[in-house]
């Protein structure tokens, strides 16, 4: 049910996202822009508009959108609750799934940290 819902909430937004590129062009790019301002997108002088603005509400874009909050739907984590089983990384490349690392009813400790 859940995945239907955001289909429908994704498709409709495309929908009216393109319908919108198509009759106020120049106030769509504007405002997608602005967009780009928040996520500092705009910082690079190499990221020109015109490269990925036209791409945005194109069925490209709709399938991207969908496969990840789809994947997001496996992340959510609720207390008293079976924890996801979600895919990490190796340093080696290989993607495991998190729960692949359980050992008999020993618990999971996971350490975030980064090098510099």
């Amino acid at each position: 049910l859940q995945k239907i819902l955001i289909l429908l909430h994704v498709t409709t937004c495309a929908v009216i996202g393109k319908t919108l590129m198509i009759l106020f062009p120049n106030a769509m790019k504007r405002y997608i822009l602005k967009q780009g301002e928040k996520s500092r997108m705009n910082e690079n002088p190499k990221f020109r508009y015109e490269n990925w603005g036209p791409t945005f509400f194109s069925f490209k874009y709709l399938l991207f959108v969908l496969k990840v909050k789809w994947k997001r739907l496996e992340d959510e984590a609720y207390e008293g609750h079976p924890a996801p089983n979600t895919p990490v990384v190796a340093f080696n490349g290989e993607v495991h799934h998190l729960l692949d690392f359980m050992q008999d009813n020993r618990p999971l400790i996971l350490n975030f940290g980064s090098c510099t």
